[in-house]
């Protein structure tokens, strides 16, 4: 059966404050426990007026003190920014807190723009030692070794489960490669989607924290009351994307009745480009459509992420996806 996850960027709408987006955040993670939702997941974004879970590791201690059972973790953290010795610390605090519900996702780019990573004192080059750093972080949650003098504490022994995030052939190649669960980053970037799962898969070698692979694909997803009332609460993130085409970011707006008369066509086909595998309708039209996803990619778990400007319609639109029989896809088209 294919799993049902959530990310969770904790969005500022219009009008509203960081404290009440990292709120909503923690009443979307209660209210997902009590649906089944697998895990819960936060990113790590910088200078970004809409997005509230900059602090990755704090907003995930926070959702995991106010929930119970489901897992809590970064989709992801961006290596590059930090030490492998800092994130081990921090997640392995985590797990000492909350003990087997931690994950932690990893993704190379900056998660902000160049001026941005000029304050976190990122070197342009440290992308092309994240492998490296990704093998350093392993090591420092792995079992101690003899005589050795470098330890994360908390941390060393945790063994919080890694994962390798990406939106290219690289991360699912080193995903592979190491013997690590992938998440492709569809709900933005779709247009590897498939070629990347079959790097994965290919190139997957079993390892002490997987034995086959295990895929999860991001997917964008706003599920209504009629297919109608869908569409417009979709326009807030189509509005959302617009504004990054046009060089003004700004919080979530509300939603607008038509959405082509605020677009260019350009920004259209920019736009649609980017959340192309988006799923937005009523339950029999979502329900269809996870499916034939599912038939399509054979993912062994969807990551929903919903950016809804009413909290109220936003927990709608996950209690609705979990409702949903997805447990037997339709067969993949030929």
């Amino acid at each position: 059966m294919t799993k049902l996850s959530i990310l969770d960027l904790a969005p500022i709408p219009q009008g509203a404050t960081a404290r009440d987006a990292l709120q909503r955040s923690l009443d979307l993670a209660q209210h997902a426990e009590g649906w089944g939702y697998n895990r819960f997941w936060v990113a790590e974004h910088h200078n970004m007026v809409g997005i509230a879970s900059a602090a990755t590791s704090v907003v995930i201690g926070y959702l995991a003190g106010g929930t119970r059972k489901i897992r809590v973790g970064a989709g992801g953290i961006m290596l590059p920014n930090h030490s492998p010795l800092v994130i081990a610390e921090q997640f392995g605090t985590l797990e000492a807190l909350y003990p087997g519900r931690i994950d932690l996702g990893l993704g190379r780019a900056p998660g902000t723009d160049q001026w941005t990573m000029r304050a976190l004192r990122r070197d342009p080059r440290a992308a092309d030692t994240f492998p490296q750093d990704v093998l350093e972080l392993q090591a420092l949650l792995g079992p101690a070794q003899p005589d050795q003098r470098l330890r994360a504490v908390p941390g060393t022994g945790a063994e919080v489960p890694l994962w390798i995030l990406g939106s290219s052939l690289f991360g699912a190649q080193l995903a592979g490669m190491l013997g690590l669960p992938y998440a492709f980053a569809s709900h933005f970037a779709p247009e590897l989607l498939i070629q990347a799962l079959d790097t994965y898969r290919a190139r997957f070698e079993p390892s002490r924290q997987l034995q086959k692979p295990h895929a999860m694909v991001g997917v964008p997803v706003v599920a209504a009351e009629t297919d109608t009332e869908a569409r417009r609460l979709f326009t807030s993130t189509q509005q959302s994307f617009t504004h990054m085409f046009r060089g003004t970011r700004g919080q979530l707006p509300p939603p607008i009745d038509d959405i082509e008369t605020y677009w260019t066509p350009m920004e259209k086909v920019q736009v649609q480009g980017m959340l192309g595998r988006a799923i937005v309708g009523g339950p029999a039209t979502v329900e269809a459509g996870l499916k034939a996803l599912i038939a399509e990619t054979q993912a062994d778990e969807l990551m929903v992420a919903s950016a809804i400007f009413d909290h109220s319609a936003r927990l709608r639109s996950y209690e609705i996806l979990s409702s949903l029989d997805i447990a037997a896809p339709v067969p993949a088209l030929s």
